[in-house]
C-alpha cells in the first residue's frame, strides 16, 4: 500500500496490543462519543462522488494525481469531485481540487507509517468532501466501475490487510468514510499522538482499532480490491517465465510493496526473487490520464 510519500509500506510485523490500561487512558476522552449509538448507514445519494488523494514530499508526481483523475473518469458513471490534499499543486490539472494538508503532530525520529493520512478525518476538510468519501492512494488502478464502493452499506469501509488476514486490520490503499462524522478519530490521535505511536505500530492499525471499537468497521467484499503483488505475481518460481496476470473482476489494484505501476508495466527485479516479474502492459492500459 502507497500514500504521498509510501511511508506506509513498513515490512509486515504482528500488530501490537494494548492493555486494558492502556486502552482505557486512550478511550477515556472519547467515551461519550456514541452515547446514543451510530446512526444507521444510509444509501449514498449524493451530487457528487467525492474521491479524495494525498500527496506530498518528491516521491509522486503530479501525474499521479492526473492519471488518477483519468482513471475515474473512466470508471464512473456518476459525476465525481478529486479533492487532493498536497504541500505543492505544479502540474495538477484544473479539474482537480486542492487543499493544503492539515498539520497534525508527527512520530519524531521515526517512520512515518502512514500517520499523516489521519489528517484526512480533520473537520475542515470534511466541510469540502459532503456526506460520504472514497479516499485512494495515488499508486492504485482502476480496472472496473467504482460506483459500488459509494453505494455499499456501511459508515466505514476499508480494505483487509494481507499481511494479518486472521485481524481485523484494515489497509488504508483504498477506505470510505462519513467526513461530518469522523472528526473525532483526528481529535482522538492529536490529544494522545505520542501514546498511540508508541503502542500502534501504524496509522492503519490505530484507525482499525478506533473505528473497530467504535463498532464501525467493516472490509471491501473479497475480491473488490486485489494486490498486485499478492494476487497478480505468479508464485515463485513461475514468476520469472510468466507474466503478471490482470484480476478477474477485481475494480481496484493496489500496490502494497515496492513495486509502483510504472514497475509493473515495464518489469524487472524486486527486493525479493519471489517478487521479481516481467513487464504487464494491462496495468499501463489502465494506468493513465
Amino acid at each position: 500500500m502507497a500514500d504521498g510519500t509510501g511511508a506506509d509500506q513498513e515490512a509486515a510485523s504482528p500488530p501490537r496490543r494494548l492493555n486494558n490500561q492502556q486502552l482505557g487512558a486512550i478511550a477515556a476522552s472519547a467515551a461519550d462519543r456514541s452515547s446514543s449509538g451510530r446512526p444507521e448507514p444510509a444509501p449514498w445519494a449524493g451530487e457528487h462522488q467525492a474521491v479524495l488523494c494525498m500527496k506530498w514530499g518528491t516521491q509522486y508526481g503530479p501525474e499521479y494525481v492526473n492519471r488518477l483523475y483519468g482513471m475515474l473518469a473512466r470508471q464512473t458513471m456518476r459525476s465525481f469531485r478529486l479533492v487532493c490534499l498536497t504541500d505543492d499543486d505544479n502540474g495538477l490539472r484544473s479539474e482537480v481540487e486542492w487543499y493544503p494538508i492539515p498539520v497534525i503532530p508527527l512520530p519524531d525520529d521515526a517512520p512515518e507509517r502512514g500517520w499523516r493520512k489521519l489528517a484526512s478525518f480533520a473537520p475542515e476538510i470534511a466541510r469540502v468532501l459532503g456526506d460520504r468519501a472514497l479516499f485512494l492512494d495515488l499508486d492504485v488502478v482502476l480496472m472496473g466501475g467504482i460506483d459500488a464502493f459509494f453505494e455499499y452499506p456501511g459508515d466505514f469501509l476499508i480494505l483487509r490487510d494481507r499481511r494479518h488476514p486472521f485481524a481485523r486490520i484494515g489497509n488504508t490503499s483504498v477506505y470510505r468514510f462519513r467526513p461530518s462524522r469522523s472528526a473525532d478519530v483526528l481529535e482522538q490521535y492529536c490529544r494522545d499522538h505520542e501514546l498511540i505511536t508508541k503502542r500502534f505500530r501504524n496509522a492503519r492499525e490505530y484507525l482499525s482499532w478506533y473505528m473497530g471499537d467504535f463498532g464501525a468497521l467493516e472490509f471491501w467484499p473479497k475480491g473488490w480490491c486485489a494486490s498486485f503483488k499478492h494476487d497478480c505475481i505468479p508464485w515463485w518460481p513461475w514468476n520469472h517465465w510468466r507474466a503478471p496476470h490482470p484480476p478477474v473482476a477485481s475494480r481496484i489494484v493496489v500496490f502494497d510493496g515496492h513495486q509502483k505501476p510504472p514497475d509493473a508495466v515495464s518489469g524487472g527485479p524486486a527486493v525479493k526473487r519471489s517478487r521479481a516479474h516481467l513487464p504487464a502492459p494491462w496495468v499501463g492500459e489502465h494506468w493513465r490520464a
